[in-house]
């Protein structure tokens, strides 16, 4: 019937919803045959795109006051060496976000029209971005203080034609990127201090030697009962010298020094209650420690077994494994306390499994070892059970390497870090 005709046509697509934005009018006239009535117009919204190279004379005031100081009429914000900000936007995203070499833009821009060098270019993306250093320190703050939990990984970076690491650290909310020459436990500490470079030495410290299991002696002798504050790395080192501590000793030192990032961590109220998911790399292993589930299984697949009878016990465990993952998911939607020990029962099961395959079973005995670990999901249902997030984000990084190479100068280095991590965060 029409009615059914009607009511199964696909609904037309409505008017787009920036048509108030229309930056010019144009009327289209057409010679009509003589006698022809006009009827009015006919509207079509065209949306283009209008790039052109632009070079704008400033003539700045010049005075000279009763004091005979000159004053000068500011330029507009924004303008660096001659170049404006419009222009360091679209560098900004091309290079950012397009992954357009620095070399590519250079042709870009000239062939539109503007006069400018590759080395002008570097100087606009890696130049005078205090503000956004400021807001990617800001964000990394936020994150540690309110975020209930980081997933972390890290990928090779090259800097100086030296290989350098960059270490991801993220949220649901944000991430950020820090390139440094080390991936130890000290740096990943130093990273998660937010931006302060203080040690502390109070009851966290204390505490994470007793993890560490710091030297007893070296510990009583510098306990006291009010916490100890320094200010950076000189005074913190001249206080274990006075204290005896001998310096020379990397391994003690580099517990030491660990022990008073933490302390400075937990003093300024970072990491209060953040789960830290991890693909099980040390140096990621402090503070409330969550291992991911998807590097657990894999360490299964790399396994080599060389008889029939291996391969299926293999594929049975990893059946095990993945029907265990399943639960777990459905846990996190409808989480139950009444129900974690029926987890650990079954995790138990599974990973005190003996199936005569040495390597499997040296393999189910470490991971069950990790029990804790692998199971912070039952006391915190709103972790990841994986890394993915992180891998996704590193991604970005690793894209960004294969295709502009490694940075050279400091600024280029920060500047890679802030605006690749501002990036992944919007």
């Amino acid at each position: 019937s029409p009615a059914n005709h009607v009511a199964g046509r696909k609904k037309p697509r409505g008017p787009k919803l920036d048509v108030d934005r229309v930056s010019r009018q144009e009327i289209l006239r057409i010679d009509a045959p003589s006698g022809s009535r006009f009827k009015g117009y006919r509207s079509v919204y065209v949306r283009d795109l209008v790039l052109k190279a632009e070079l704008v004379h400033y003539r700045r005031e010049c005075w000279v006051t009763p004091d005979g100081k000159t004053v000068l009429a500011p330029l507009p914000t924004g303008i660096i060496g001659g170049y404006g900000a419009n222009l360091r936007r679209l560098c900004l995203m091309l290079h950012a976000q397009g992954q357009v070499t620095t070399q590519r833009l250079t042709t870009l821009l000239n062939d539109v029209g503007i006069a400018i060098s590759k080395r002008q270019i570097v100087r606009l993306l890696t130049r005078q971005l205090e503000g956004f250093v400021a807001e990617d320190a800001a964000l990394l703050h936020a994150g540690l203080v309110a975020s209930p939990y980081v997933t972390v990984d890290d990928t090779g970076a090259r800097h100086s034609h030296n290989n350098y690491y960059t270490t991801q650290i993220g949220g649901a909310d944000f991430t950020v990127f820090r390139t440094t020459k080390s991936k130890s436990r000290l740096n990943f500490l130093s990273l998660l201090r937010g931006g302060y470079q203080d040690y502390v030495l109070g009851d966290a410290a204390f505490d994470y030697l007793k993890e560490r299991r710091g030297n007893p002696p070296v510990v009583h002798g510098l306990r006291t009962f009010e916490p100890q504050h320094f200010c950076n790395q000189v005074p913190f080192m001249a206080h274990l010298a006075d204290k005896g501590v001998d310096i020379l000793n990397r391994q003690e030192i580099g517990t030491l020094a660990e022990a008073g990032l933490w302390g400075s961590i937990r003093h300024h109220g970072l990491m209060a209650n953040t789960v830290i998911v991890s693909d099980d790399a040390g140096q990621f292993r402090v503070g409330n420690h969550a291992l991911c589930w998807v590097h657990t299984e894999r360490l299964l697949q790399k396994l080599m077994p060389t008889t029939a009878k291996e391969e299926r016990l293999v594929t049975m465990v990893r059946d095990l494994v993945w029907r265990f993952y399943k639960a777990l998911k459905a846990y996190q939607q409808c989480p139950s306390p009444q129900s974690a020990p029926a987890f650990r029962r079954r995790f138990d099961r599974i990973f005190t499994l003996r199936t005569g395959y040495e390597a499997l079973d040296t393999l189910l005995e470490r991971l069950h070892r990790r029990k804790n670990e692998l199971l912070k999901v039952l006391e915190y249902p709103g972790i990841p059970l994986h890394t993915n997030a992180s891998e996704n984000a590193l991604r970005t990084f690793v894209t960004k390497r294969k295709i502009s190479g490694g940075t050279m100068s400091q600024d280029g280095r920060v500047a890679r870090d802030v605006m690749l991590g501002l990036m992944k965060t919007c």
